[in-house]
């Protein structure tokens, strides 16, 4: 089982079925993205104070992992 398993989930309830932080409405995207304009992992958790380092790093996990099994468009 992949690690961020622990940390990331996808309800068709929440966010329209988007993988969010469990137990949260908040999207993995939106961490992700906050990540992609140069917040820390630091500037996160101030922002959303609940998140940990752990859930933070299982965002990126799961975006590494995606990205692992996509097809490569040629």
């Amino acid at each position: 089982m992949k690690k961020y398993r622990n940390h990331i989930e996808e309800n068709h309830n929440i966010l329209l079925g988007k993988p969010v932080l469990k137990g949260t409405r908040i999207g993995v995207e939106i961490i992700l993205r906050k990540l992609s304009q140069g917040a820390s992992f630091e500037d996160i958790k101030s922002m959303y104070p609940d998140v940990t380092k752990d859930e933070i790093s299982a965002c990126l996990e799961y975006a590494a992992d995606i990205v692992a099994n996509e097809e490569a468009l040629v």
